[in-house]
């Protein structure tokens, strides 16, 4: 397919090919760019994740992205739906920049949902980066190599969310392979949708406990550090068992009936109580039915805070 009016293609041996991507043991001889070339080479951070992800893993995402930015740190993702998104645009909200790095062509949009994030990535002078010719329509071999390069461009990968099998670990694996420092979130021994990223860290990688961990480890490894700081903010009005709920939630998602009988109350009541807090937006509903807080409630929990 022909080149689109915006396209590179950077070439090895061009000086503008990423210094850290002739890293790899197999470095792509061509490297697909929309947007600006010189942003691979500053300092970056790679969050990734599950993309079937939960309130809470879409919420970390969105808090490391942020960060990053706050941090003058280039945030770079697959954008995937999920944590890859979610850190996209928590870093692109903060007015930070976004490299995605794409498994189909540059010029392809893949997922669909990934549109608005390539969009206002390309406007905030990041960059839309490929391995595969320009119109390469989504294929399953592609993404590891894909991988790869997401580890290899950035200084530290973050992985906000994994069950397992992911495949995160792919990315996380080549990060490894890099000497590249693997940062991840933990979560509920529970929760399968946080067994990945306990499995990380128990096996060697750095645990980003809170918000705090993660602006000492991007100090620590960038040199540099945070310019802001967002205040926190409550949840106003909950009475005693919406306070309760909110914290069994803040732990693990739960069903309804595992709600009711932990607060002592009968399921119609609890259903209730759960109806208001949809309403207000603190907690949802996951695809299997259990109850979660939403990522504004987890925000608002921690000293995340929001940016409007």
């Amino acid at each position: 397919m022909e080149k689109p009016a915006d396209g590179i293609e950077l070439h090895r041996g061009d000086e503008r090919y990423p210094k850290t991507v002739e890293e790899l043991a197999n470095p792509p001889q061509t490297l697909y760019v929309r947007g600006d070339p010189s942003i691979l080479d500053a300092p970056s951070l790679s969050i990734i994740g599950a993309r079937k992800s939960t309130p809470y893993g879409r919420a970390i995402a969105e808090m490391a992205g942020r960060i990053a930015a706050e941090s003058g740190i280039v945030v770079v993702s697959g954008g995937a739906r999920g944590c890859d998104q979610a850190g996209g645009m928590g870093a692109l909200n903060a007015g930070g920049r976004h490299v995605v790095v794409l498994g189909t062509g540059a010029d392809v949009v893949y997922p669909s949902s990934a549109g608005r994030l390539i969009d206002r990535s390309l406007l905030q002078g990041g960059c839309v980066l490929s391995l595969e010719p320009w119109g390469t329509q989504p294929m399953k071999w592609a993404f590891p190599k894909r991988n790869q390069v997401i580890a290899a461009l950035s200084g530290a990968t973050f992985v906000a969310e994994a069950g397992m099998p992911s495949g995160t670990f792919s990315t996380a694996e080549a990060a490894n392979a890099l000497g590249r420092e693997l940062l991840a979130a933990p979560g509920s021994i529970f929760s399968p949708e946080s067994r990945g990223a306990n499995y990380l860290i128990a096996n060697g990688a750095c645990c980003i406990a809170d918000e705090e961990a993660l602006e000492v480890a991007i100090s620590r490894i960038y040199g540099t550090l945070r310019f802001s700081r967002p205040d926190a903010r409550g949840l106003d009005g909950l009475d005693t068992n919406g306070r309760r709920m909110v914290d069994m939630l803040l732990a693990n998602p739960m069903r309804v009936d595992d709600l009711a009988s932990a607060l002592g109350v009968d399921p119609l009541a609890c259903l209730q109580l759960i109806g208001d807090l949809e309403v207000h937006g603190v907690v949802e509903r996951l695809v299997d039915g259990r109850l979660a807080l939403s990522s504004i409630a987890l925000h608002a929990l921690t000293r995340l805070g929001q940016n409007g």
